[in-house]
């Protein structure tokens, strides 16, 4: 008993801290997992079994694959014969879903959304829509489309590990469909025809870059004059002059504008400055450098050249930049990248961007080198909200990319090889014949997921070790045992969604398919409708913008409050619950 009240104490702590939010997943997993180890209810062996599970190298493999299909540009060329029917909101809607869960039954499902986020909201501003009408949407259906396949989402993952814990039996690719693909099509058809309906059509949302982000209240242009103090001194010696954050980021000198500049540039007389600096400290700038201000109006074609552009980013959640400021990331002084503004639920800082510490959601502008910024806003972990400039489709690649996943399919459909067998070798031939450079292997992998998967579970194989989930079972089973299956299937479907609203997806899996079994075994019913439940249910978190990172990536862009999630995520989350039953019962009772 006391290994078990261990255990349930240190996972209550966990789903706390997933809750809190203060640390990232993947940390709050980490001190799980520790926390079971050093009170024994872990063996030590045991601690880092989970980076071995089919499971974790499974979405590792479809992480890598997805981001080699995706830099194809394939699927953007596709995509572009779809989005002229946009003019109809329900058909529009349709096909912005329908896509976005083609994508993610086969895809990561950020990935797929990292896809659809630019179409979506150029579509919508064609269409002079609010961004807000598309962007939950896509989202949703990311998460929908996820159900179809095992490969779709992290939990039919776990859940088809477990079955083959006690069955030597994994559910298959395609097992997942008859239940998915149902709730899917109900869900999708319900969004696109009734629920965007119960979202605000007056969030501000993405907009114009100069609507987003006021730069005339905090960018503007000084002049160095033929009496100023600064001339022969270097854009560093400017910079240090007041006791305030100053940023040079442009200059303009006989009618050239150069925008990204070195700190050691001599100032020289006339040159016009575009700066970033508080409004507050702007008259103390003037006076002690003997300096002019400019009365040009600062607006987004100001910060742009035929060598420099301008980005728009969200901070995904649990990427590198999350929690870090641009003074953190280094972007002027090792990616020569202006941070020019953050917007934060719809509302722009205008204070010391530098030291503002970035959360998951934020919207950017990023000012950069036009070769370059695309590239490296990605590899800085933010994700674009505009589609960029793509080489038309490389046919080799887009071939041997589809080719080889299509293989791996078939393989793992016909049992030939096991499902993380099957993709480990198309990552290996993906790189062997040069679609994916091997440094872009480890770039692509989302690694705070496959740590949190890792740290996971070994605490759910905890569960079963110390007897905790048949100590939970025991208390439940005399209810259990009164109620009909369905009902028992319901409140079990309830729990999980509570759950995974709140904490990652995997996580809710790791601890709910534990009791699920037990549950099953228990009533002598078949393990299978019991797994299904949770891995629908896992996956189905539409209540809060914490549930998924995809339901926080459309936050910022969006201009969502917390309440907007609940306002088309409850009336769906019930839709899939009487949806997925009856489905359930009908395929695997």
């Amino acid at each position: 008993m006391l290994q078990i009240t261990s255990l349930l104490i240190i996972l209550l702590i966990t789903i706390i801290l997933f809750i809190w939010g203060r640390w990232r997943y993947d940390i709050v997993a980490l001190i799980g997992l520790l926390l079971g180890v050093i009170v024994g209810v872990v063996p030590f062996e045991s601690a880092f079994s989970g980076l071995g599970n089919p499971a974790v190298i499974t979405v590792a493999c479809v992480m890598v694959i997805s981001y080699a299909i995706s830099q194809t540009g394939i699927l953007d060329y596709l995509i572009k014969y779809i989005t002229p029917v946009s003019s109809n909101i329900y058909i529009h809607l349709l096909v912005l879903c329908s896509i976005t869960a083609v994508l993610s039954a086969f895809m990561n499902n950020i990935g797929a959304l990292a896809l659809m986020l630019p179409v979506a909201i150029k579509t919508a501003e064609k269409n002079k829509r609010p961004a807000a009408l598309v962007l939950m949407p896509i989202a949703l259906a990311s998460a929908l489309g996820g159900l179809t396949t095992v490969i779709g989402t992290p939990p039919n993952l776990l859940i088809a590990s477990f079955r083959a814990q006690i069955t030597n039996h994994p559910f298959s690719m395609f097992d997942f469909t008859p239940v998915g693909l149902a709730v899917a099509i109900i869900g999708i058809l319900f969004i696109a025809l009734i629920g965007w309906r119960l979202l605000p059509a007056d969030r501000e949302g993405t907009k114009s870059l100069d609507e987003l982000f006021p730069l005339q209240d905090y960018i503007t242009e000084i002049k160095v004059p033929s009496e100023s103090k600064m001339i022969g001194k270097t854009v560093k010696d400017l910079e240090d002059i007041i006791d305030s954050e100053l940023i040079i980021i442009g200059l303009i000198r006989r009618k050239q504008k150069r925008l990204v500049i070195s700190r050691d540039e001599i100032l020289e007389s006339n040159d016009v400055l575009i700066i970033e600096i508080q409004h507050d400290d702007l008259e103390k700038l003037l006076d002690k450098g003997k300096l002019d201000l400019v009365h040009d109006k600062i607006s987004s074609e100001n910060l742009r050249s035929d060598e420099i552009r301008l980005i728009e980013a969200v901070v995904p959640q649990g990427s590198r930049a999350e929690g870090r400021s641009s003074q953190g990331l280094r972007l002027r002084s090792r990616y020569n990248i202006n941070l020019l503004a953050i917007s934060r639920e719809g509302k722009a800082f205008k204070k010391r961007l530098n030291h503002v510490n970035l959360c998951a959601g934020d919207v950017i502008l990023l000012q950069g080198h036009a070769d370059t910024l695309a590239e490296s806003t990605v590899n800085l972990g933010f994700l674009p909200l505009q589609e960029h400039d793509k080489p038309q489709p490389a046919t080799r690649n887009a071939i041997l990319s589809l080719g080889f996943f299509f293989a791996a399919i078939v393989l793992a459909t016909l049992h030939i090889l096991p499902i993380q067998i099957a993709f480990t070798v198309v990552v290996v031939a993906l790189v062997l014949t040069k679609v994916i450079p091997v440094r872009k292997i480890y770039a692509s992998i989302d690694w705070p997921i496959i740590v949190l998967l890792a740290a996971m579970i070994p605490l759910g194989s905890a569960l079963e070790t110390t007897g905790a989930t048949q100590a939970i079972v025991n208390t439940i089973l005399p209810l259990a045992k009164h109620l009909p299956l369905y009902a028992t299937l319901g409140i079990l479907m309830i729990i999980t969604m509570t759950l995974s609203d709140f904490m990652n997806n995997a996580a809710t899996t790791v601890v709910m398919a534990p009791i699920a079994i037990k549950l099953a075994e228990a009533l002598h019913i078949s393990i299978d409708p019991f797994l299904m439940t949770v891995a629908i249910a896992a996956s189905c978190s539409f209540l809060t913008p914490i549930g998924h990172q995809n339901n926080t990536l459309v936050m910022g862009p969006g201009g969502y409050k917390f309440y907007d999630y609940i306002r088309l995520g409850l009336p769906l989350e019930i839709l899939v619950v009487l949806v997925s039953l009856p489905m359930i019962l009908l395929v695997w009772h």
